[in-house]
């Protein structure tokens, strides 16, 4: 029988820890032939924070012997925002029963400048008809 955990985001910014809304958060688990299925996709509110996301997980009575099945869930998580990097998080657990609550950095894009516009822009020649 699987149990359910919980997953949340607590998205910021510098060492500060500046709180970034409306960032958009996504959950996904890798399934057969390392695809990821989409789990569930969240914003973050005015503290960063996403709401929780439930999880199946194994029964931790299932871990309880050598051998046997991990006691936790494994997701990752993607998270983006206009003007940031995108941050990817990778085999985040999440046990039966729990909360847990994964910090994520997003780390500032530089401003733009012209030193990083392309040298050599791609050019379509017009079409000959």
């Amino acid at each position: 029988m699987d149990a359910f955990g919980t997953i949340l985001t607590r998205v910021y910014t510098s060492r500060a820890q500046i709180p970034v809304s409306g960032a958009t958060v996504a959950f996904t688990q890798r399934g057969a032939e390392g695809r990821h299925k989409l789990l569930a996709v969240r914003v973050t509110d005015g503290n960063g924070r996403t709401a929780p996301v439930q999880v199946s997980t194994p029964d931790a009575a299932a871990s309880e012997s050598p051998g046997t099945v991990e006691p936790f869930a494994v997701c990752d998580i993607w998270a983006e925002s206009p003007g940031y990097e995108l941050l990817v998080v990778e085999n985040v657990q999440i046990f039966p029963n729990t909360e847990t609550i994964q910090d994520l950095e997003l780390i500032p894009l530089p401003e733009q400048t012209d030193a990083l516009l392309p040298e050599h822009p791609v050019n379509i020649p017009p079409q000959s008809l």
